[in-house]
């Protein structure tokens, strides 16, 4: 099946569908690794900066919203690695993913930012134009 396999995530309920599943892909194999990204935008992190009241609340909400993508992983049993990058979604996981020598990419279909989106295309659109290897967009 897969031998390894990158999930791109950003905390949108689109993201941790598709953690849920490349988590059942990674369970059929018990060779599989997973690696998740989580690239920070720069964007998003200025914003949310700008509302938080201390860096606390910037690592607690983090890291709720990476809870539930990382249960679908440990419910299964299935080793994973969370990598965080910093930088603009789509090109820091293109550049990741075809340096990595992955699989298999799975990315959800929308993320946070559907304003950006409607302006500049998905980010799932541009890993699937770039990425070297089969992505899987899960909707």
């Amino acid at each position: 099946m897969y031998n390894r396999i990158l999930v791109a995530i950003d905390g949108s309920e689109n993201s941790r569908r598709a953690a849920e599943h490349a988590a059942m892909l990674a369970a059929l194999s018990p060779n599989t690794s997973v690696e998740i990204l989580y690239v920070l935008d720069f964007e998003r992190v200025r914003t949310d900066a700008l509302h938080a009241t201390g860096s606390d609340d910037l690592h607690i909400d983090r890291k709720k919203r990476l809870a539930p993508i990382e249960g679908a992983f440990e419910q299964r049993k299935i080793n994973y690695q969370l990598v965080i990058k910093h930088g603009e979604p789509g090109p820091t996981i293109v550049s990741f993913a075809n340096r990595g020598g992955f699989d298999l990419i799975v990315v959800g279909s929308r993320g946070l930012n559907s304003f950006q989106e409607m302006v500049l295309g998905s980010v799932s659109h541009k890993v699937a134009k770039r990425v070297t290897a089969p992505v899987l967009i899960v909707k």
